[in-house]
């Protein structure tokens, strides 16, 4: 095959003649026709006969298989044409997406997704190649597996297959993964800090650092304990996003391809391998969804306006921005994470950690009370952040930017509409998500959650950030469905951070407590 452009089409198999179609515009590597044939030889196997339907070919037999994709494109949420057209019009994308093939040899479906958002995308990039393969405290095959244990722990089998290869290819041992119990003792003690951060962060104290940095011969350094916070917090929210987008496996990884003929005859194979098998009755549902929510913007809108108001008139007492975040922490506890029944994983994913029953629990039931944590005591910016970058150096900075990036990007619309102030609303989604773990912020009025987030988008975040392998496509398509899809994936960044921060925060309060 021609060393020219490469797209993630080329890893879908689809064919015209006797070539691979190549679509999209992505890296123009002399490397890339290497790694993609290395990928696809894996799968070539017996024979196949090239399309007709479409006179593309004349009937060809070959002693070659080549998989069909399962999904449509890298999201189960997002038409792939609305992905595949943000790699064409913007060259920044195409540029980011050049440099991470060729730091990594492939292009996941998370990249592509996040490429509506190449500024953050860049970020994120950059801040996940320093913690994986730049120099730090724990070996690659630590960390690769860190990011295992991380992902196992909301069932997300594909970022978990993702580091299983990454983790064979520095070198790790393979009877690691039969089982965490086959992973080395330090490894293993980190299984209860991996449980609690993912699930319930509010409940850990100093006296889990304490048992993780005095266990004699398997203890860890504060150094190194950094690191691997810094991982299972980067894996868990990454995780959220994972599910939270609908990402698809690619067609090289499990569940990403299949060597069954296509059931819909009304369709060329050739239409169906680029997954643009419904493109029209998508468009056509689409259109009805609008006319069905008309004037849900303006609606919203309105409303923020409304509150700006508000705000110029008249500011509400302490007393009473306190009332109303414990009025809106309560609420929280009543929105439902989820309608579908408990998901049971499987045993390729169960085996990188343990006590699968423990899951998601809001903080404060049966009369119990956890106290507030409130970020006037401790914060990223004046505790979090230096207590990182002293013992990590440069990861501070880094995840600070990502932070920042994600909090503040705007492109000044809402929908249809432009030249919109939208920082209200970003700050009630990711104060939201804070107040869903107990964390307060002293100046805000929580009052205004109620007014910004109707209910269908309070279930799709609590049920994104907290029980993440829940999240449906019903749930997706509840919300916002005036919106685009890139406003969607940039909700969808907030809700990342915001959970990234706040594991974060209760854990690096903890190490704080241990030191002093």
């Amino acid at each position: 095959m021609d060393a020219n452009i490469i797209s993630y089409s080329t890893f879908r198999g689809a064919t015209r003649g006797s070539k691979i179609v190549v679509t999209g515009a992505l890296p123009t590597l002399r490397t890339a026709s290497a790694a993609v044939m290395a990928c696809c030889s894996e799968m070539l196997s017996k024979e196949i006969y090239f399309c007709t339907g479409c006179g593309c070919s004349a009937p060809t037999r070959l002693q070659i298989r080549i998989p069909r994709p399962l999904g449509n494109g890298p999201s189960r949420f997002i038409p792939e044409k609305e992905i595949l057209q943000v790699s064409k019009v913007d060259p920044r994308t195409q540029s980011i997406f050049e440099d991470a093939f060729a730091a990594l040899g492939r292009l996941d479906n998370i990249s592509l997704v996040m490429g509506f958002h190449p500024q953050y995308l860049e970020s994120f990039l950059r801040t996940q190649h320093y913690l994986l393969q730049m120099d730090g405290p724990l070996s690659l095959h630590y960390r690769h597996y860190i990011g295992i244990m991380a992902a196992a722990r909301h069932q997300c089998s594909y970022l978990v297959n993702l580091h299983v290869n990454d983790f064979l290819q520095v070198g790790g041992d393979s009877k690691w993964l039969n089982g965490l119990d086959g992973a080395p003792q330090k490894l293993q003690a980190l299984g209860e800090l991996n449980k609690i951060l993912a699930h319930r962060p509010w409940l850990l104290t100093k006296a889990h650092i304490e048992h993780l940095l005095k266990a004699e011969e398997h203890s860890w350094s504060l150094a190194e304990l950094i690191h691997a916070v810094v991982l299972l917090t980067h894996y868990h929210s990454l995780a959220s996003f994972t599910f939270g987008c609908g990402i698809t496996p690619e067609i090289h990884s499990d569940g990403g391809h299949t060597f069954r003929p296509p059931s819909l005859s009304q369709y060329c194979v050739c239409d169906i391998a680029n997954g643009n098998g419904h493109g029209h009755l998508e468009e056509r549902r689409g259109n009805h969804q609008v006319s069905e929510v008309s004037g849900e913007v303006e609606v919203l809108m309105e409303r923020m306006k409304q509150l700006q108001e508000c705000r110029d008139e008249e500011e509400a007492s302490q007393e009473e921005m306190a009332t109303r975040f414990e009025r809106e922490k309560t609420e929280s506890m009543l929105v439902a994470t989820a309608e579908d029944e408990e998901c049971v994983p499987s045993r390729d994913v169960s085996r990188h950690f343990e006590d699968p029953s423990y899951g998601y629990k809001d903080f404060s039931r049966r009369g119990e009370h956890v106290p507030t944590f409130r970020v006037q005591d401790y914060s990223w910016e004046d505790h979090g952040y230096s207590l990182v970058n002293r013992l990590y150096p440069d990861v501070g900075q880094l995840l600070d930017e990502k932070f920042q990036m994600a909090y503040n990007l705007t492109y000044n619309t809402m929908a249809m509409h432009k030249d919109v102030d939208t920082s209200m609303l970003r700050r009630a989604i990711w104060n939201y998500i804070h107040c869903m773990f107990g964390i307060r912020y002293d100046d805000y009025d929580y009052g205004e959650i109620n007014q910004l987030l109707d209910r269908s988008f309070k279930v799709y975040i609590k049920t994104m950030v907290c029980s993440p392998e829940k999240t449906t496509k019903r749930m997706y398509e509840s919300f916002w469905k005036q919106f685009q899809h890139s406003e969607k994936v940039h909700v969808n960044l907030l809700l990342m951070e915001a959970r990234m921060q706040a594991e974060l925060l209760y854990a690096l309060r903890a190490i704080t407590r241990y030191m002093t």
